[in-house]
């Protein structure tokens, strides 16, 4: 797999040339994804915004996410993670997004949920995909193994539009 700079790259060159902008919603990367989308030169011209919303409060307070369904499925759940794709197009002038929450470690496990544990959200031409992966390594590892893959995916979806 390509590293994040070069898939923000690639990304950018998708969006660019559709004349879209993507906004980022992130959690457990902690504005990792913002960063490697904002390394690239001329950036401005397809990236809005980005949200990070570590603690359950920010979720709620910063994207419009309701407690109630963070109680219900937990903050590292691919509902919570639809919800934040979609609320970060809601609250930006974006058309694109992506998300990501999950337990980068090395504490934070729950039972069904151990370190690694990570769900990630895109909303693409109007359509919202979310996934589960669970990633090896330090917290330095699974960080860097989940911006890589969010971009990835982001830019797999941005081909099939």
């Amino acid at each position: 797999m390509l590293n994040a700079i070069e898939l923000a790259i690639q990304v950018g060159e998708e969006l660019k040339s559709r004349k879209l902008l993507l906004a980022v919603a992130e959690s457990c990367t902690g504005g990792g994804i913002a960063y490697a989308v904002t390394e690239v030169a001329g950036s401005s011209e397809w990236f809005d915004c980005g949200f990070v919303s570590y603690s359950n409060s920010s979720k709620t307070e910063l994207l419009d996410i309701s407690a109630a369904l963070i109680a219900q499925h937990g903050a590292v759940s691919e509902e919570i993670a639809a919800a934040m794709a979609e609320s970060a197009i809601a609250n930006s002038e974006a058309h694109v997004s992506l998300s990501t929450t999950g337990i980068a470690g090395p504490t934070g496990a729950v039972p069904g949920k151990p370190v690694g544990t990570v769900c990630f959200g895109w909303k693409v031409g109007g359509v919202t995909h979310t996934e589960r992966r669970i990633f090896s390594g330090d917290r330095r590892a699974v960080r860097e193994q989940t911006i890589a893959h969010a971009l990835d995916r982001l830019l797999r979806y941005l081909r099939e539009m």
